[in-house]
């Protein structure tokens, strides 16, 4: 795996709790595939197959750019209600590659779905027939360069004769470490919790470091469950929680043409049946969905471009929901704020020009923040137990808070992100290279 496993290895982050891995084990009705169809100067993985024996239901969030990746329009044209495998490929975006980048989707689809027919005939005892429109696709990497369409259709067999049937942790960590781009370290979660009195799991993998900010879905998320869960159900709940998740991050404020979360449901539970996303028996299922996105989202942050601090901004009593995503993406996304919080200064008068440009409602009089539990600002002025080297001293820690009740209602909303760092702008400067 190369460079990956080399990024992975030598990682400096200091911030332990987000690299402390889960034991993912197997899931009935996945399998798993990765290998390298040379798209690097370095040799490494590149390539991962997600593969449904018996096709799994579906659901699909999208980013809301105008400029989508030709991999996101072909998975958005196909109408399947089941899908057989995804294919992730990093290195290139296919995007912005026009009939080329389309054309070969449709291409690798078809070469996939002949070599997985063809396993189903070898390895079922009733074998089905997969079509290219059974095959969706992750794309990661540059936008604008040529798809390397032959060197990926000619690894399909390899990859498909590569498939694993029984997965263990470390196949989970070498399909998380193979959609990694500028990520220094895999992102992986998992929960487990019962729908009825069955034990149901519910694994994700995620990659995400830098072009991260909410519009739907920023990154690649794909989570898989063996629980039995209708392609509507599946939307409904994926759409409720990726607001306070995915959708509850940012690294730099840009939004990719190529953000895609994905859930994807193998049925091999054998539990009470689910009626609607309203199902009392859903609530536990629900809860867990929600801890596997959030963790993965968080690890996306820790892991930002060049990040030393891991950032959570927390709004409280705004008069709207609205508002007071408007008000933790304003302090989040500014490149004062960011760097001041990398030079460990407690310039607090950034947040409060953050909180100003973001033209949500606020009340100065009834204004307050707080570095963590250090008090800055109360009623709309300096706090008088300010203490300017206590703060100081805070900044010095890896995770950082930023507390802002805003005082004109009762919603809340949480965002995370990192600091900017020398670092962020080395890596951009010479992500081509």
């Amino acid at each position: 795996m190369g460079i990956n496993l080399s990024n992975f290895i030598n990682s400096k982050s200091k911030n332990h709790k987000m690299i402390d891995f889960q034991d993912l084990d197997h899931l009935d009705g996945l399998s798993i595939s990765t290998l390298s169809a040379n798209l690097y100067k370095n040799k490494r993985d590149d390539l991962v197959m997600f593969y449904f024996r018996e096709g799994a239901n579906f659901a699909s969030v999208y980013t809301k750019s105008k400029i989508l990746s030709e991999n996101i329009k072909w998975n958005l044209d196909q109408k399947a209600k089941k899908i057989f495998s995804l294919i992730v490929n990093t290195k290139n975006a296919n995007s912005f590659t026009g009939d080329q980048g389309y054309k070969s989707m449709q291409r690798i689809a078809e070469s996939a779905s002949r070599e997985l027919t063809d396993k189903q005939k070898q390895d079922e005892d009733t074998p089905r027939n997969i079509k290219p429109k059974n095959i969706i696709f992750g794309c990661t990497g540059t936008i604008g360069e040529i798809f390397p369409v032959e060197k990926i259709i000619s690894q399909i067999p390899g990859l498909v004769n590569n498939i694993k049937y029984t997965q263990n942790k470390l196949i989970w960590m070498k399909a998380a470490l193979g959609i990694m781009t500028t990520d220094t370290k895999p992102k992986i979660a998992m929960d487990e919790c019962y729908i009825g009195k069955t034990l149901i799991k519910i694994y994700g993998i995620a990659k995400g470091s830098g072009m991260i900010h909410p519009n739907l879905a920023t990154t690649l998320g794909y989570i898989f469950t063996d629980a039995d869960l209708s392609n509507d159900i599946l939307k409904k709940l994926l759409k409720k929680n990726i607001e306070s998740t995915f959708n509850a991050i940012s690294c730099d404020g840009d939004t990719s043409t190529n953000d895609m979360v994905s859930i994807f449901s193998t049925g091999k539970s054998k539990h009470l049946k689910i009626k609607g996303i309203n199902d009392n028996q859903l609530k536990n299922f629900d809860q867990s969905l929600n801890k596997v996105l959030l963790n993965l989202a968080k690890r996306v942050v820790a892991d930002g471009e060049g990040a030393s601090k891991f950032i959570s901004i927390n709004i409280k009593d705004a008069k709207t929901e609205i508002d007071a995503k408007k008000i933790a993406f304003s302090i989040g996304n500014s490149p004062l704020v960011k760097t001041a919080i990398y030079g460990e200064d407690p310039n607090w008068g950034r947040v409060i020009m953050a909180i100003g440009k973001s033209q949500a409602a606020i009340k100065i009089n009834k204004l307050a923040i707080k570095f963590g539990k250090i008090n800055i600002v109360q009623d709309g002025k300096l706090h008088p137990s300010y203490n300017e080297e206590e703060t100081a001293e805070y900044m010095k820690n890896t995770d950082i808070e930023i507390n802002v009740r805003v005082g004109t209602g009762n919603k809340n909303f949480t965002a995370y992100t990192m600091d900017f760092t020398k670092k962020y702008i080395e890596i951009n400067a010479d992500y081509r290279s």
